[in-house]
């Protein structure tokens, strides 16, 4: 035997094969298989090359990617991974040479045809470029810029205000109760991670098995391992972003020589930038070139010596730990998966680098351990809160912060992006609703299973709605229809739930409140973003901004004398004029991302949940109901008996459309349901094109 392949009842791939190494190699040959157009965008994303075939939506993407040499960043750590840590390397080829078999193998899929793109190859250090594309914009580092912008308009007391964990932002919920809180007296580990919900999804499910090791987890597409969920039969670990700030972006004064360009530095002298141009195809219209350069700092992200497009005289460039490192920590994937015991897992995360997580695990001997994973480097203050000048001292990076550890509270601990073991390594978290949520659930029962664990899951009682209600009692002198509406709203459970009519009601107010406040003079001055990116602008959008911040905008003292009382009474008056007509999951619907909209799209499904439920299926209120963001997979890893574990995700194992597993799990999905974790290769059923 080199490498067999088995798949379940719902197509996830359970391999099995003599060595990690052939086990890598199967693994990257089977991800092809079943996703070979989701690593092919994956790929030219990485490389900035992905306009050449999706077109000029994709271009401000691949400038990005260009600007900050995320491919040239892979090269430079897989190069470095060869030196340090040759057999990760060799591990990592191996992945990227079974992809190259793979894709070589797979069915044409139709969108192959309908962009006239063909497969290309995979390079050993692609899985690198693969992760480093996903994650860059996880820390946020758009987020400075925004508040850099509000503070323009409105002070720096406005940062605060509109603190939340906003547009783009990446969360997720994690839970850990310990042996003395469950039925069977070992731990179970449960989530879900929060991200754009992406068609093929962002998580495979996948089992690899060799004599070395037996791990059941969540793969990121084109990349060896199961990084951030697994189960390996004695220990389990899971992540929650730890919303930790780990990437800067400096001011930069730039100037043209004759021997290129030149950038001014803290120490006040002119020091010579790299510099290079590359070209960008873009489907369907002529080819685009892109200055890039380099400074000390970093790669220039935004504008040039000649400043940005509206005038402003300083370019941005972009400072993140593997540009100045070579690492992405991936020398932490293969001890991983080889972990044994909580201590393994402790060890292996030692290595880790980006994206920066809070981690839960334990083990079948009671181990257990909730700690930060990642680097960050250790800098002024105002590094965190905003663009800095390069040409200032004080800004630099000094070193890198010990990572965070903390323990559990009556057995359990709790992880939804709120301010807890990695508060001192950032700015913004999340609301603690979903955290205080899931811990007064996980009160409320003396002893856990982990057949219980997807009523968390599904859990949609709305705590940030209070703000508004609050707002809505103190109202008077209201018409008939908006008193008996605000009535109605008063007395709802506050749950949002996909069949409630009140909570459509509800969202149609916090709506066109949100739209109010956005559109008075005081903060619509915000509204016009700076002239970053177009990939950029998502974290400048100022509704989406006043959506996710309505509760504090609501509860601050004052509101730059904005009438707040005026608005809410004129919402409720519009609403009730002109009430939704149905349900919450009417306009509450999936909007997944795809690479190339689906030319016969069908209606997606309604959904349970909103930002601030445990169940985060994420509108933008005052924007659209529809939601891009939500629980990317769930899972239970059960440490009693890992086949009593479950998982989901949103679509299904597969990524071909027409496949009876592309979406056959979307209903155990929306269900709040688990797939069940199949070990035994006895139960499963072998494919014989291996």
């Amino acid at each position: 035997m080199s490498a067999e392949t088995y798949r379940d009842a719902w197509g996830i791939p359970h391999l099995r094969a003599d060595s990690a190494g052939e086990l890598a190699r199967a693994q990257g040959r089977v991800t092809a298989r079943d996703r070979a157009w989701q690593l092919e965008v994956e790929r030219h994303r990485a490389q900035g090359t992905s306009a050449s075939f999706l077109g000029p939506a994709a271009l401000s993407w691949d400038r990005l990617a260009r600007r900050a040499r995320l491919a040239d960043t892979a090269r430079r750590c897989f190069t470095a991974l060869e030196d340090k840590d040759p057999e990760t390397a060799a591990w990592v080829r191996a992945y990227a040479d079974g992809v190259n078999e793979g894709l070589a193998a797979a069915p044409a899929a139709p969108e192959f045809a309908r962009t006239g793109l063909a497969p290309g190859r995979w390079e050993p250090w692609t899985p690198l470029g693969v992760w480093l594309a996903t994650h860059i914009l996880f820390a946020g580092f758009p987020a400075k810029l925004w508040r850099e912008h509000i503070t323009e308009h409105l002070g720096p007391e406005a940062v605060a205000l509109f603190a939340a964990d906003g547009p783009g932002t990446a969360g997720s919920n994690g839970w850990l109760v310990s042996g003395e809180r469950t039925v069977t007296g070992h731990a179970v580990i449960a989530g879900d991670p929060h991200r754009f919900i992406e068609e093929p999804g962002v998580y495979q499910q996948i089992h690899l098995s060799c004599p070395e090791f037996d791990v059941v987890g969540l793969a990121v597409p084109g990349v060896p391992g199961t990084a951030h969920f697994g189960h390996t039969g004695t220990v389990a670990w899971a992540i929650t972003n730890a919303m930790a700030d780990y990437q800067d972006l400096y001011r930069e004064r730039l100037r043209r020589t004759g021997a290129g360009v030149e950038a001014l530095g803290p120490d006040g002298t002119w020091h010579r930038a790299a510099r290079h141009t590359e070209t960008i195809r873009v489907a369907g219209e002529d080819d685009v070139e892109v200055e890039v350069i380099e400074t000390d700092r970093g790669p220039v992200i935004a504008g040039g010596p000649e400043g940005l497009d509206d005038g402003t005289p300083t370019a941005l460039s972009l400072r993140y730990p593997p540009r100045v490192t070579a690492d992405l920590g991936f020398s932490a994937l293969l001890p991983l998966l080889r972990a044994r015991r909580v201590a393994d897992v402790d060890r292996a995360l030692d290595a880790w680098a980006e994206p920066v997580n809070v981690v839960q695990a334990a083990d079948t001997e009671g181990g257990l351990l909730h700690r930060v994973a990642g680097r960050v480097p250790t800098r002024s203050p105002a590094n965190g809160l905003r663009p800095v000048p390069a040409w200032e001292t004080g800004h630099e990076w000094t070193g890198w912060h010990t990572p965070p550890r903390a323990g559990l509270t009556d057995g359990v601990a709790v992880m939804a992006n709120q301010r807890g073991p990695a508060a001192p390594l950032g700015v913004e978290f999340a609301p603690p609703h979903r955290a205080d949520r899931i811990t007064a659930l996980l009160a409320g029962k003396e002893r856990w299973s982990a057949a219980c664990m997807p009523a968390i899951h599904t859990d949609t009682h709305l705590a940030s709605a209070a703000p508004l209600l609050d707002h809505l009692a103190a109202l008077d002198a209201l018409t008939p229809e908006a008193g008996a509406l605000r009535d109605r709203l008063l007395a709802w459970d506050r749950r949002m739930d996909a069949g409630s009519t009140d909570a459509a009601a509800y969202a149609a107010v916090r709506a066109a409140v949100v739209r109010r406040l956005a559109a008075h003079p005081v903060l619509a001055a915000a509204s016009v973003p700076p002239a970053y990116p177009e990939v950029l602008l998502p974290w400048l959008a100022l509704v989406p901004r006043v959506g996710y911040a309505l509760e504090h905008l609501l509860r601050a003292e004052d509101l730059y004398g904005i009438d707040r009382a005026g608005a809410v009474r004129a919402a409720l008056e519009e609403v009730a004029a002109s009430p939704p007509a149905g349900t919450w999951g009417d306009t509450h619907r999936l909007a997944p991302w795809r690479a190339l909209p689906d030319p016969s799209p069908e209606e997606e499904p309604g959904l349970s949940g909103d930002h601030d439920c445990v169940l985060c299926t994420s509108a933008v209120p005052g924007l659209t109901d529809r939601a891009a963001r939500g629980p990317a997979a769930r899972y239970v890893w059960d440490l009693a008996d890992r086949q009593d574990s479950g998982w989901v995700v949103p679509h299904g194992a597969r990524g071909v459309p027409g496949s009876p597993h592309h979406r056959d799990q979307q209903q155990l999905w929306l269900d709040g349901d688990l797939a069940p974790v199949v070990t035994d290769f006895t139960r499963l059923t072998k494919e014989t094109d291996d």
